[in-house]
């Protein structure tokens, strides 16, 4: 298992809540590829803190690890909020393209 120390793990946890405010810019900006390459970044993070043996924080390292978590899932929501409508439109302009390639199937079109 890999190590790091309380100090690690709750500078980890500041990087993801920043790397979220940064997720949260592009997707206001509409950049949905930046988006994208963002939730990787992040996604790298989860693992690292996955891999290590849990230690418990304390004091003023848990309230900042609390205070990280509350901005990410804060950002989250504005996230979805964002990208909700976008993945609706998405959606119906895929299901339209696989209506219309069906209808022209099924009609030699």
């Amino acid at each position: 298992m890999l190590q790091m120390t309380s100090d690690d793990i709750v500078d980890t946890y500041e990087t993801m809540a920043v790397i979220t405010d940064q997720m949260l810019r592009a997707a206001s900006d509409s950049d949905w590829d930046r988006l994208a390459e963002l939730e990787q970044q992040c996604a790298l993070h989860v693992r690292q803190l996955k891999e290590i043996e849990p230690q418990p924080l304390a004091g003023p390292q848990r309230v900042k690890k609390v205070d990280a978590i509350r901005r990410m899932l804060a950002a989250d929501r504005q996230i979805r909020d964002l990208t909700t409508p976008w993945m609706a439109h998405l959606s119906a302009l895929i299901n339209n393209t696989s209506t219309e390639r069906r209808v022209a199937r099924a009609y030699g079109v």
